[in-house]
């Protein structure tokens, strides 16, 4: 590790600072009119076939006779949305957004590149070029670069202990520590080495010397935010390490530094082989605490969830058929979620045919109809008010247009 590493690591928990910005950060406050995007990537392929149901498919329940979600109005029964999708029970509290028309879903939808290994299609859907294996940045960095500048270090954050795929590139990203690590001192926090450190690059005005101040003021940032709430609450004791405190923490993050322009959170846990369950079991305990934590997420935001879009995906779908243990395995096709203040939600958007044979991709999985990149560039233009043109940047040849889901969002 070079001494810029060593930096960027000590000084910001991992704030990516490849290329910082010229001068020092001039904080203007961000404002309740910017656009937002937070991205949710659901990692180990979940059964998006028992997240929104087709119950009106009969080949559904034929092929899936004892981790099928029942219909609407019986025990465990799936959430009706549309008279032919249900909702899985274990996603209640999103159904308020639902009927509000701030939620949306597409079917069949995912990444086009024939894959089933989670490395190669979590890292294709994180780079944005689907079956290119060499490309040095992902996707949401490529975006931050083309976002009006507001010169914070905060105006990316990602929810973990390094930067992922999705936002690796030269534009800045800083870290929020998640679960355990939420509050631990680092080797810089200790007085005699933060002292060091400072005599060291506090005076440099060359690149190391701004990734150090750079760094460190978003540090003092994230943790002061943070820290206060689990200061006044627990006392300095850590902070839970329940999933549904994502969405409580980075409303938290968002309301108080609207500075923040986009974050990225990843779960696991979604590669449900054996034993998934139905209406209750494996695949339902991890829904619940990820639909109530979104529905803290839109409750925290307030005014702000009206300037903020929320896109979850994950690398693939799931079998149509379960397996002989009670599970599912790697498929194709997807759902995706969307949601925010100007989505056209209430509605289940892509082409769904039927689950019979004839109809699935390779004669076992959902088609993927919709690709993943047409969804989020229609959030990019739409929601985010980029140029048809900046696409190109952000998803180099794709000429998928955005037809199928052009109008998911309020432009």
């Amino acid at each position: 590790m070079d001494r810029r590493e060593f930096l960027k690591s000590a000084a910001a928990a991992s704030l990516s600072m490849l290329c910082p910005h010229a001068g020092a950060w001039a904080f203007n406050g961000g404002s309740e009119e910017q656009k937002r995007l937070v991205v949710i990537l659901l990692r180990g392929a979940v059964d998006g076939l028992n997240v929104v149901i087709p119950y009106g498919d009969p080949s559904y329940y034929q092929a899936r006779s004892s981790i099928a979600i029942p219909h609407p109005g019986t025990e465990l029964g799936a959430i009706s949305l549309d008279g032919n999708f249900g909702l899985h029970p274990a996603l209640a509290p999103l159904e308020p957004m639902w009927k509000s028309r701030s939620l949306a879903f597409v079917t069949a939808a995912g990444s086009p590149d024939p894959t089933r290994s989670h490395f190669d299609a979590q890292d294709y859907m994180e780079s944005g070029e689907p079956g290119v294996k060499v490309v040095s940045t992902g996707w949401m960095n490529r975006l931050i670069s083309l976002l009006p500048d507001n010169n914070s270090p905060v105006r990316a954050l990602n929810f973990g202990p390094t930067i992922p795929r999705i936002l690796s590139g030269p534009a800045g990203v800083a870290n929020v520590p998640t679960g355990a690590a939420t509050g631990r001192k680092l080797v810089v926090d200790r007085p005699a080495i933060a002292q060091a450190f400072d005599q060291l690059y506090g005076d440099r005005n060359d690149a190391l010397g701004r990734a150090f101040k750079e760094g460190m003021e978003a540090r003092q940032k994230l943790s002061k935010e943070l820290m206060d709430e689990m200061e006044m609450a627990n006392k300095g004791a850590p902070a839970p390490k329940d999933i549904p405190n994502f969405g409580k923490e980075l409303a938290k993050l968002m309301t108080k530094d609207k500075t923040v322009q986009v974050a990225f959170i990843a779960f696991g846990g979604w590669d449900t082989h054996i034993n998934q369950g139905a209406g209750k079991g494996q695949l339902a305990n991890h829904l619940a605490p990820l639909g109530q934590g979104l529905a803290d997420l839109v409750n925290g935001l307030g005014p702000l969830y009206k300037e903020t879009n929320i896109v979850v995906m994950s690398e693939f779908g799931r079998t149509a058929h379960e397996n002989g243990n009670g599970g599912t395995d790697h498929g194709h096709g997807n759902s995706m979620w969307v949601m925010g203040g100007d989505v056209r939600g209430g509605k289940v958007y892509g082409k769904y045919e039927s689950l019979a044979s004839s109809d699935l991709y390779e004669g076992r999985d959902l088609p993927v109809n919709t690709d993943f990149r047409s969804v989020i560039s229609s959030v990019l233009v739409a929601h985010m008010g980029l140029q048809t043109a900046q696409l190109d940047k952000i998803f180099p040849n794709f000429n998928g247009g955005r037809s199928d889901v052009q109008n998911i969002i309020n432009a």
